[in-house]
């Protein structure tokens, strides 16, 4: 499938009616929003929906909170994703939701948010804990790694890399669930996925020890990975997009796409660096970036970092 060169805002609020002059053709939105897709029809832009899967309300439904090594539920503050994914109800609960989206709208791509074990990256100092140690969870691993361990302590001391590929598989796994469901009914939907933004060996390798995203393995579900590159958020310089991509080689699949999605509370210099960078950026997301295109002088920023995002993209296609 070829995938489009998508830019735009992610978030609500109004868009301009002249927005497609700064080079945008598309916007995402949380959920499968009619009123969202009114408006993307109306102003001839692609819709895309940003799917929620692994997070909820601990409040509401402490049963998801996952266990952590101390056999207590993981402490969580006001931000946190990730679900004890031996709750079965809860994952039938989230594809049914999909499939209802689904029956009702045609977007142009699905960007599945939150496909992760528990914690939370937007953050410089993050609180990194190991879960998910519930009696179920602990009993599934067992099974997939033919081991015999009944405590968090013991698994983490002598099954710690199987432990870590049983997460990487349990997501990897239900993406191509829902990859699935998706291409059936549409086979040209982009099915993208939001992904925690560092190296695989930052944090002591937690981008799969903590979160469980490996690309290789999510690599048959996923058309495009976006990365979360919110600079201010998490304690980074501005070219933290550009430093990534030209590191991305190394562990993203040479046959799949990276979309950044940039916050606009970095705007105009995070998109900047990023579209100075000689590995292109395949399209563009920009957080809360609705009201950025009323200002003419920023819009016109996002005009000029699209064109030459798209340079670099039709060098990168001809250098085949």
């Amino acid at each position: 499938m070829s995938i489009p060169l998508l830019f735009g805002p992610y978030g609500s609020g109004e868009l301009p009616a002249n927005i497609k002059d700064y080079g945008v053709n598309a916007r995402w939105f949380h959920g499968f929003n009619e009123a969202t897709f009114a408006a993307c029809e109306e102003q001839k832009l692609e819709a895309c929906v940003e799917f929620q899967t692994f997070r909820a309300d601990f409040q509401k439904h402490p049963n998801l909170i996952p266990i952590g090594i101390d056999h207590k539920p993981i402490r969580y503050g006001r931000l946190v994703q990730g679900i004890c994914l031996s709750q079965k109800d809860y994952l039938t609960q989230i594809e049914e939701e999909l499939l209802a989206g689904m029956k009702q709208f045609k977007p142009r791509g699905i960007w599945l948010d939150y496909l992760t074990y528990a914690g939370w990256f937007e953050t410089s100092q993050p609180d990194l804990q190991e879960s998910c140690f519930c009696r179920d969870c602990i009993a599934d691993f067992c099974n997939f790694a033919a081991v015999d361990a009944t405590a968090p302590e013991e698994i983490l001391a002598s099954y710690s890399e199987e432990w870590k590929n049983y997460k990487c598989r349990k997501i990897a796994d239900l993406a191509l669930h829902y990859s699935r469901l998706i291409k059936a009914r549409m086979p040209e939907c982009i099915v993208g996925a939001y992904m925690c933004p560092w190296t695989p060996d930052e944090f002591n390798g937690a981008l799969t020890r903590i979160f469980a995203q490996n690309y290789q393995w999510l690599a048959e579900a996923i058309d495009v990975y976006t990365p979360l590159i919110y600079c201010s958020k998490s304690g980074r310089s501005r070219g933290w997009g550009r430093e990534w991509l030209e590191q991305s080689a190394e562990f993203v699949p040479d046959h799949r796409k990276v979309q950044l999605i940039l916050d606009g509370l970095d705007y105009p210099e995070s998109l900047e660096e990023a579209a100075a960078s000689d590995v292109p950026s395949w399209g563009i997301q920009l957080y809360a970036g609705a009201p950025l295109f009323h200002d003419p002088d920023k819009a016109l920023a996002f005009k000029h970092s699209v064109e030459a995002i798209r340079s670099h993209c039709r060098n990168e296609e001809t250098s085949f």
